[in-house]
């Protein structure tokens, strides 16, 4: 839909039915400065064409110029001015020149025009239509007469900052005239234009403006000649350089604060007018365009922004199938709340790579729209996050770190500063320890805060009724798909429609139409090749597998049997990636994707690195690759669609596909703008045919509350916190906040041997036994009123989110290690940061446990000795003898991947790690990212414990250390979302050390000296480098800021 100029929204007017919008454009010049306002013009947004720059001499300079506007001269209407008062030797030099004004004023076209008047208070415009500039309250020809936007335009900034100069000398004299409103207004009008189109300071009318204002004779200064002050303000106007700030970026700013300051007013009030776009400035609009290339919202998207449970704050979940468009709708509640309610936001994202992907998104509007991006993922984000004084931030944050950042927000008293939380995936709150985090984090947002707003989206959702009930919220829901999705299910060479209609489930479709020979028969039984061919290299196509292992074995099996035709298909790109992946792997690369690469064809799991990872999804994204062979965690990660869906088998691993993990992949299907219609095709054996057709034609799961099932991480850490955070410190306090989680919404289902409050006695009871609470716990029938508290090892253990299973056990050896610490390398420190729940997945190789063992020194071969594992037991493990002192292999597992973390922190070469201990580069990847989430949650636990002290120093290195894996002169570029080791090296052997170097970099540039880099990527990687340097800007400003604040106690 082609865009409008920008309009400047007047006041919201009723328009009889409830519903609709006003939209009423200015007109033009509608304003009292030419900064208030944007001019309307059929070539859309553009900058005042600029006079051209004369170089005449200042003699000739006015001669032949008599008029500003077809009239008689300016000047000479000022000397006839001064004759007509001889007498008056103090005569007001601001009321002469508003006769000049008025005079000039009365040949122009007479228009009755709305004007702005700038509120001080909020720094912002506001639109009135009532009221206007009067020269001259008591003369009856410059009543009601406008001051045009023309005339003000025409003159000089420098003549427009000597009017501001007379305004101020005058201001005293028109009060007592009674004349203080007038004056008011011009002045701050006047005021608005100097400051923002200041001449060259080294103009002659300025320095003697600041000499007679400064002077102790003010009769001096009013006694020269109004004549000569405006002739010498033109020649400083005319000598003077233009100055540097665009008009256009001027009049854009001003526009986009008067809009903010309407769209305030609006979701303030009960008006359904909601303003240029959804009570956000129309610059929100075009932001979208330019980003993301939206250019109109859909039907449904637009219904539910303009529901009457938003506009009256209702907590919301909305459901809607994938790819259709959910996401658009938060980011435009989020807009409303850092904007207009002025309020921080909470964004939950269900995975790291989320998180990344949405900060590097919507930097871009942070820095466009004065707000600021914050990542909680991992090891980042500061607890609590800092208070800002002016601007608002955006937190976007993993499950586990938005429940860290409400806890700090509750401890600290500031919960009420977020005014809105969004939750994605909001199905996830039914799955396992991370689905009990996120109702932990939401039940405590419900009970600590009456002003925070919760929305939650999914594709997903079957019992919403409990879910509404618990989060208190209405209910919005469309099957809408912007592109059609047709469902198919092959059996052996037929395909046959998903068919509800259907007697079995199924309509016959057709039959595959491809030549086999024999030996393609025996290699692929399922057709897949013929799958595929239909609709490569044109189209995309995803293969979602039930095991990794299986990915790599279809990529292969289906680059055998393509025609060497496909290899011709983009081939410089292809070429370019593969070498890419060499770079990333230090001249390694795997060779499954160097056989499949050059076919368009790779492989997508949990085996790559992030790396690697990310540059296949942009090649797939950009049509250099057009075939995926994926895991199901594709599906629930980073938006990649395709033209065709194919699901290898009905099976995630070993167990039979459910039907929300059946919904999440053929949601893939389709690519909204790109394709007319999406296909899934589900390949069947004959034995599964019976249980396909019940998942097709199932629901979906239900949402169960995990905060049983997940005692530690859930029951026990919940009540831990609660009693923490002094949310519930009795016994019947914590009955009450439970009654009101998603477990208290469905405690009906709980078994009959135990109630609620008997669940709750009992768990209250292990905290105290393992010494993280103090208190007396009461039967059911006496009273239940007693103070429970907090011990000092409770607080550490829900501070640093430690699992309350583990909490003794990680006390016990951060004791342990102080009594000798080994520090003549960081081996013992990576032990301890060495994440527990990991250790159970590890089966070493003994002999490259040996091996490694050996190449320690011997200080770092007493860390093994100190931790519980003797020499001995390695030797005899790898050599095969039996062994007869027991060890702990929990101990022996954890101490062989502190060996994987320590050969990564000396090399910071995962490709090279994973060889030497024979493990995937993937797995290796993944226990970084583990032991750096670990290692900030140990450092947290440290800090409340103050026997701990000589932990945080070192820990706080480590962490870091951790995070990035790289060399340190990397580290600040790799701060920046999106930014990973091979893009770090390629930035900074191109001159590009810091970030600052990279928040000021040319996207232009940037994109001729990297290599593999688009411009999207340059401008985004820039847009992010920026918002995180304004990011650290203003917290070292607060900081400032608060040392400088005078205290109020002072005596």
């Amino acid at each position: 839909m082609a865009e409008p100029a920008l309009v400047v929204r007047r006041r919201s007017r009723r328009l009889g039915s409830a519903g609709k919008r006003s939209r009423t454009p200015a007109r033009p010049g509608a304003a009292c400065s030419p900064l208030s306002r944007k001019r309307l013009s059929s070539g859309g947004e553009g900058a005042p064409a600029e006079p051209p720059c004369n170089n005449d001499s200042e003699e000739d300079m006015f001669g032949d110029y008599s008029s500003f506007h077809e009239s008689d001269s300016l000047l000479a209407q000022v000397l006839d001015a001064e004759r007509q008062h001889p007498q008056e030797k103090d005569v007001d030099m601001k009321a002469a020149a508003e006769f000049a004004h008025g005079n000039l004023q009365s040949e122009m076209d007479q228009n009755k025009q709305g004007h702005f008047h700038i509120t001080e208070d909020s720094g912002v415009h506001k639109v009135d239509e009532d009221y206007g500039f009067q020269i001259n309250k008591n003369d009856p020809g410059d009543t009601n007469e406008d001051l045009s936007d023309s005339v003000l335009d025409e003159l000089p900034s420098s003549q427009l900052l000597y009017l501001e100069k007379m305004g101020e000398l005058s201001s005293r004299s028109q009060r007592s005239a009674g004349t203080e409103k007038m004056d008011k207004c011009k002045s701050s009008s006047l005021d608005k234009i100097g400051s923002q189109s200041s001449p060259c300071p080294n103009s002659e009318h300025k320095n003697r403006s600041t000499k007679c204002s400064k002077s102790s004779k003010p009769d001096s200064c009013k006694s020269v000649s109004l004549k000569d002050h405006l002739k010498s303000a033109m020649t400083g106007n005319a000598k003077a350089q233009t100055p540097k700030i665009s008009k256009t970026k001027q009049l854009k700013e001003a526009v986009l604060s008067e809009e903010i300051f309407v769209a305030r007013e609006t979701l303030g009030s009960s008006s359904f007018d909601i303003g240029p776009f959804y009570g956000l400035p129309s610059k929100v609009k075009h932001l979208l365009r330019q980003f993301r290339g939206i250019e109109t919202l859909y039907e449904w998207q637009h219904d539910c922004l303009t529901l009457k449970s938003l506009q009256q704050r209702k907590n919301l979940i909305y459901s809607l199938p994938t790819s259709g468009g959910k996401t658009l709708v938060a980011e435009i509640l989020i807009l409303q709340e850092l904007l207009c309610r002025q309020k921080d936001v909470l964004m939950i994202l269900p995975y790291v790579a989320i998180v990344q992907e949405k900060v590097w998104g919507l930097s871009s509007f942070g820095i466009e729209l004065g707000f600021l991006v914050e990542e909680y993922a991992g090891s980042k984000g500061r607890f609590p996050p800092i208070k800002r004084r002016v601007k608002k931030s955006l937190y976007i944050a993993t499950i586990e770190k938005g429940h860290a950042l409400v806890n700090s927000l509750i401890e600290t008293d500031r919960i009420d500063d977020l005014g809105l939380v969004v939750v994605d995936e909001l199905h996830m709150i039914g799955e396992g320890s991370r689905g009990a985090t996120l109702e932990m984090t939401l039940a405590k947002i419900l009970y600590a805060s009456k002003n925070t707003h919760i929305v939650g989206m999914s594709a997903t959702l079957n019992n919403v009724g409990d879910l509404q009930k618990f989060l208190q919220a209405e209910y919005y829901t469309k099957n809408f798909r912007p592109v059609e999705l047709k469902e198919y299910i092959k059996i052996r060479d037929t395909i046959y429609e998903v068919d509800s209609k259907a007697d079995n489930g199924f309509t016959f479709s057709r039959v595959l139409n491809f030549k086999y020979s024999s030996s393609l028969e025996k290699a692929d039984p399922d057709h897949i090749v013929a799958l595929v061919t239909e609709v490569i290299p044109k189209y995309s196509c995803l293969i979602f597998c039930p095991t990794k292992k299986n990915c790599e074995n279809v990529a292969t099996m289906v680059c055998k049997y393509l025609n060497k035709e496909f290899r011709a298909h983009r081939e410089k790109e292809k070429q370019d990636l593969i070498k890419n992946l060499k770079d990333i792997g230090n001249g390694s690369i795997c060779p499954v994707l160097r056989q499949t690469i050059p076919f368009g064809v790779a492989y997508h799991h949990s085996g790559l690195t992030n790396e690697e990872r990310r540059s296949i999804e942009e090649a797939y994204s950009r049509g250099v690759l057009c075939l995926l062979a994926c895991t199901a965690t594709l599906a629930a990660g980073v938006n990649l669609p395709a033209r065709r869906v194919i699901l290898r088998a009905p099976y995630v691993a070993n167990e039979f596909l459910k039907k929300n993990q059946y919904e999440q992949m053929i949601g893939r299907a389709g690519r909204a703008g790109i394709d007319n219609a999406g296909e899934s095709i589900l390949v069947v054996q004959e034995k599964d045919k019976h249980l396909v057709r019940d998942l097709i034609t199932s629901p979906l799961e239900n949402c169960y509350s995990n905060l049983l099932p997940e005692s530690t991480k859930g029951m026990q850490y919940l009540l831990l916190s609660l009693v923490g955070l002094k949310i519930a410190v009795t016994q019947e306090e914590v009955y009450d906040f439970m009654c009101h989680t998603l477990l208290g919404v469905q405690q009906q289902l709980l078994s009959k041997e135990k109630s609620l409050s008997e669940i709750i006695r009992d768990e209250l009871e292990n905290l105290i036994e393992k010494g993280l609470l103090k208190g007396k716990i009461m039967e059911k029938d006496q009273n239940s009123k007693s103070t429970l508290t907090i011990t000092q090892l409770g607080k550490a253990t829900y501070k640093g989110s430690i699992d309350v299973s583990y909490c003794n056990l990680l006390y016990k050896e951060l004791r342990k290690g102080l009594e000798g610490l080994v520090l003549e390398s960081s081996l013992h420190l990576l032990y301890l940061a060495t994440p527990y729940d990991v250790v159970s997945n590890c089966s070493p190789d003994w002999m490259i446990y040996l091996r490694q063992f050996n190449q320690l020194s011997s200080a770092e071969q007493k860390v093994a000795d100190v931790v519980g594992v003797p020499e001995s037991f390695i030797t005899k493990k790898a050599s095969g003898q039996a062994i007869r002192k027991n060890v702990d292999s929990a101990v022996v597992n954890r101490l062989y991947l502190s060996f994987v973390l320590y050969a990564l922190l000396k090399e910071t070469n995962i490709w090279s790690v994973s060889e030497k201990f024979n493990m995937s580069r993937g797995y290796v990847q993944n226990l970084l990212t583990s032991a750096a989430s670990f290692a900030s949650c140990v450092l947290h636990f440290c800090e409340e414990l103050e026997e701990f002290w000589v932990y945080k120093a070192l820990l706080t290195e480590l962490t870091k250390r951790l995070t990035y894996c790289v060399k340190t002169e990397l580290i600040s570029l790799m701060e920046v979302a999106g930014v990973l080791e091979a893009r770090a090296k390629q930035l900074y052997n191109a001159g590009f050390k810091t970030l600052v170097h990279l928040a000021n970099a040319n996207p232009e540039t940037l994109v001729k000296m990297i290599e593999h880099l688009s411009r999207r990527q340059a401008k985004q990687m820039v847009l992010s480098a920026k918002m995180l340097l304004t990011e650290k800007a203003e917290a070292l400003q607060e900081e400032v800021d608060e040392l400088l604040k005078v205290p109020t106690d002072i005596p």
